[in-house]
């Protein structure tokens, strides 16, 4: 018996990084989001999820627009503009610390890309994800590899959730002078180091990171909300490299946490 398949969708790589999402909004697939995080490999302050639908064709009033990370501050604060006017819909979810600490950076990163799908007014009829999978989306998926630089939309995520964090940490300063937030956002910087060394954490640091346990330690200081013993990390999460296993991983050993801070 001969199978009758579909025609294939074509990418076209001259529309750069909206190419992916436009193919899918060709194939009757839209609207498209596209989901990213901030702050995963901080040790400080909150995870920033991001989720974002762009009007089909818009490609040309977003020049420029490219993973946060490789833009300066000015031109993501213009870009954070423009796609808050442009947008068709869009949503940030903000994760504190107390939350990661409880149930695990990971499980609070996949189920902040959920929440920020779904809080949208608009139900998207595809995803995209940066660099791993999701379970549990409210709708078809597809990890991107490098996504905030190959898809738009989820570039812009990236600059919805870079610049809302960004100003998150910024104020932080005014509240915690001492550990410099304002400059290395609460990344692991040998500033952020040296003060986190001297002074101890603050309830704004991620108490179940290793070196914040350590500073803890050194000056005799408690978590000022409940650490999860299996959610202790061993090593600083780095941005661009989430296991391969993430998603497996947060809704295996997440789920009884979570079932537990919900009761």
């Amino acid at each position: 018996m001969t199978m009758l398949l579909p025609p294939r969708a074509v990418v076209r790589g001259s529309t750069g990084n909206w190419a992916l999402q436009g193919t899918l909004e060709r194939r009757g697939l839209g609207p498209v989001a596209g989901v990213d995080e901030a702050g995963r490999g901080a040790c400080a302050g909150p995870l920033v999820i991001a989720a974002c639908v762009l009007r089909p064709g818009d490609a040309s009033r977003f020049e420029g627009l490219n993973d946060s990370k490789l833009m300066t501050a000015p031109a993501r604060d213009r870009m954070y503009d423009l796609v808050l006017k442009r947008a068709v819909d869009h949503s940030v979810i903000v994760v504190p610390p107390a939350d990661i600490d409880w149930l695990g950076i990971h499980v609070m990163n996949i189920e902040g890309m959920r929440r920020a799908v779904a809080q949208m007014a608009t139900h998207p009829g595809y995803v995209l994800t940066d660099g791993f999978k999701v379970p549990g989306m409210p709708a078809p998926s597809v990890a991107v590899l490098k996504g905030d630089q190959a898809a738009a939309c989820v570039a812009a995520a990236s600059v919805l959730a870079k610049v809302t964090r960004d100003r998150i940490m910024a104020d932080l300063h005014d509240r915690y002078p001492a550990y410099g937030f304002n400059v290395h956002k609460g990344y692991c910087t040998p500033e952020h180091t040296a003060a986190l060394m001297e002074h101890g954490p603050c309830e704004e640091h991620r108490w179940s990171y290793v070196n914040v346990a350590a500073a803890a330690a050194k000056h005799g200081l408690a978590a000022p909300h409940r650490v999860a013993r299996s959610t202790t990390a061993p090593a600083v999460v780095q941005n661009d490299a989430a296991p391969a296993d993430a998603g497996e991983l947060a809704t295996r050993e997440g789920a009884e946490q979570m079932t537990r801070a919900e009761a």
